[in-house]
């Protein structure tokens, strides 16, 4: 029996679905999603509040506030109403509606930001709305996700440990590049300790991270609109890129076979793969990292007006495909 008091304190390292009777795909998954924030955003958080407290940057009395998609607000709510602080979080219409109620419900101040900044898209515009903020009040203290090592660091010192002790013969690890901190405490991990890993960045088309042309994205959490800083390609074996639409068939793939994902872990694994579909070599070992579940996604990616909306036929209808006991299933409901 365990005992927690803060809510922090839990997070499910251990747990991996194998993928392979669900969708004849050589690959593991790691589920980031069993904690109290929902995601993998719930280490960085941790880590970069806890630096921030330590160096002193962060004191009683200080306003949290951030500029996120989605996944990073709410952990940033958890541990903001679980310390004391207040928390502002600074989205854009992406961000989906029952994130923003999330927030709103553990005490945070949402600020959806509506007009675009060129260049840059609506990131650019939130990052002034955040550095306004700290101007007008010196209580405000930004953590800056996007720059702040504590972002890396909390996968270096916990993810990366969990997969090379589940997986000490890894052979490829695919990961989702947003801000790029998984990606990169992954892939230092892996460097440092001397392990023949390849590391594969996941990336959604219409992010600019690996040189694309920026483009429409509707799914918050992967794709940068400029280039992230933590980011150091060395690190990178190879980039893979996922149209928003495959992305969306994956998710709805993995629901029918009763994991709901969200849309990160969607695009992670459908370049995934097409990435082993590519290589086709059987004995390798594989994980890919799915970054939080899909209750946050009901109103958007498994909701079919949005999806036919924005993406027309292209994410749909359902590919066939047979489970145990059950017939073809040919179309979504």
């Amino acid at each position: 029996m365990r005992f927690i008091s803060v809510p922090y304190a839990f997070n499910e390292e251990e747990l991996f679905v194998d993928l392979r009777p669900s969708l004849d795909c050589p690959l593991f998954l790691k589920c980031e999603g069993f904690n109290f924030a929902g995601s993998v955003k719930l280490k960085a958080a941790t880590e970069m509040v806890e630096a921030a407290e330590q160096d002193g940057t962060l004191t009683p009395g200080s306003v949290l506030v951030e500029s996120s998609s989605g996944n990073l607000g709410v952990a940033l709510s958890v541990i903001a109403a679980s310390k004391g602080y207040r928390f502002i979080c600074v989205t854009d219409p992406r961000c989906n509606l029952a994130t923003r109620l999330m927030m709103e419900a553990l005490g945070s101040t949402v600020h959806v930001i509506t007009d675009r900044h060129v260049p840059g898209g609506f990131l650019a515009a939130r990052l002034a709305y955040v550095q306004g903020l700290c101007e007008a009040d010196d209580r405000c203290v930004w953590l800056s996700q996007y720059t702040n090592p504590g972002n890396w660091k909390a996968h270096y010192r916990n993810t990366a440990p969990a997969i090379a002790r589940g997986f000490p013969a890894l052979d490829v690890l695919f990961v989702g590049a947003g801000t790029t901190g998984t990606l990169m405490g992954c892939a230092r991990y892996f460097r440092h300790w001397h392990r023949p890993v390849k590391i594969i960045a996941v990336d959604s088309a219409g992010s600019v991270t690996f040189g694309g042309a920026p483009g429409r994205r509707m799914l918050p959490g992967l794709g940068m609109s400029v280039p992230p800083p933590l980011l150091d390609r060395s690190l990178v074996d190879e980039a893979v890129i996922v149209e928003e639409s495959d992305s969306i068939r994956t998710c709805r793939s993995l629901a029918r076979r009763g994991f709901l994902f969200g849309g990160s872990t969607g695009t992670v694994v459908s370049g995934a793969k097409d990435w082993l579909a590519r290589h086709q070599d059987p004995g390798l070992t594989a994980v890919a990292i799915a970054p939080d579940l899909g209750e946050r996604y009901l109103d958007t990616v498994y909701q079919a007006n949005w999806v036919q909306a924005l993406y027309g036929d292209d994410a749909g209808p359902q590919r066939p495909g047979r489970g145990p006991g059950r017939p073809d299933l040919l179309t979504d409901p």
